[in-house]
């Protein structure tokens, strides 16, 4: 089918520059308190702010998710300094909403000690989380969250040894049931709710979001976060991916990445720390995706989210990512035209001219 994109939604414009805090926030200034680190992102030239829901140095998830007052205090706040929430996040939240046994230990420090080596209420603790997310969203004013899926298939993603049969659909089918309330309390809040396309997740690709999609009864608040270094490590066509999910996509995480396979290792990276693998997180212009073009396909289709800088990084200290990834956010982001180039020779237009033209009396 083809879309035709009128002038009024091409002239869409992508929000931006902003930043994720996650990476940033610390005990030390001016990284520890919102208030600082909204100061310190304004004087880069950054006008928005995603915050980790679950860094207390920075927000109180709860209070948010009861308090209109309290959003309205941090969003004047932020306001001095010329910056905005764009989106909440949920990443550690989200991924204990499912949990394969085999990452009990590793995926424990996500959640208060309270539910540590007790699964089961660790995962309500982290739905609970959730719903408090949607509320605090929509006391914030924003339309959109992100979060990760969890993973309950994750380890067999390569198949071996032999899947037993049906073992797949069994994980995706409880997935679902999982994040079903979820999905129907966001959009309760009338907000989007973003899955993070990652590696580690079971929705780690557009088959597996699908799948997840056909489980939650195709969920009119079920979108993705776009990240285009996590389809560069795996190999996957990320311009494409946009233009068959763009309807969907929502948010969008500007991150660089490059993928230089050896004679000793590939995608599967051989064990090997961030510094020595064939795929690595870059900062932004220093990795191989092809940014210009990733803009000008949101562009076309008419995005209006924020551009998100998430640095990550395991060469380039992070303040000089920041700085740099500021000026390079600002330089992609396309200002869509109001007019067509070739207005100059247009001519008279109507219902009554096309049928002239085409001889239709």
């Amino acid at each position: 089918m083809i879309t035709f994109y009128t002038r009024r939604e091409r002239g869409k414009k992508m929000k931006g520059p902003a930043i994720f805090l996650a990476q940033f926030a610390s005990d030390d200034a001016p990284y520890n308190d919102l208030e600082s680190i909204a100061k310190w992102a304004s004087g880069l030239g950054f006008s928005g702010v995603q915050i980790p829901s679950w860094d207390t140095r920075l927000f109180d998830l709860k209070l948010a998710s009861e308090s209109k007052t309290y959003c309205d205090e941090l969003s004047g706040l932020l306001f001095k300094y010329n910056i905005q929430i764009t989106e909440l996040s949920t990443h550690l939240q989200g991924q204990l909403v499912a949990v394969h046994p085999a990452y009990d230990t590793l995926f424990d420090p996500f959640s208060v000690p309270e539910v540590h080596k007790n699964p089961k209420n660790r995962q309500k603790w982290a739905v609970e989380q959730l719903m408090m997310a949607a509320k605090a969203s929509r006391n914030l004013g924003l339309t959109d969250h992100v979060t990760f899926s969890g993973a309950l298939a994750w380890p067999y993603f390569y198949p071996w040894p032999q899947r037993t049969e049906g073992l797949i659909e069994t994980a995706f089918e409880e997935l679902g049931k999982r994040w079903l309330p979820i999905l129907n309390a966001f959009d309760e809040a009338g907000v989007n709710l973003c899955y993070e396309i990652h590696p580690g997740e079971d929705l780690h690709d557009g088959v597996t979001f699908e799948m997840f999609l056909d489980e939650v009864g195709n969920h009119c608040r079920c979108q993705m976060l776009y990240d285009p270094s996590h389809y560069v490590l795996q190999g996957l066509n990320y311009l494409e991916h946009i233009d068959i999910y763009h309807e969907r996509i929502k948010m969008f995480h500007v991150k660089d990445a490059e993928f230089n396979p050896t004679g000793r290792q590939g995608v599967y990276g051989g064990y090997q720390p961030w510094i020595d693998r064939a795929g690595r997180f870059r900062s932004l212009g220093d990795g191989q995706v092809d940014f210009k073009n990733i803009f000008s396909k949101f562009a076309q289709y008419g995005f209006d989210g924020w551009a998100v800088l998430e640095w990550e990084c395991c060469l380039k200290h992070p303040e000089d990512g920041a700085k740099e990834g500021s000026i390079f956010i600002n330089n992609h982001i396309i200002r869509i035209t109001e007019q067509a180039f070739d207005d100059f020779a247009s001519g008279e237009s109507g219902l009554s001219e096309n049928k002239a033209i085409l001889g239709i009396e």
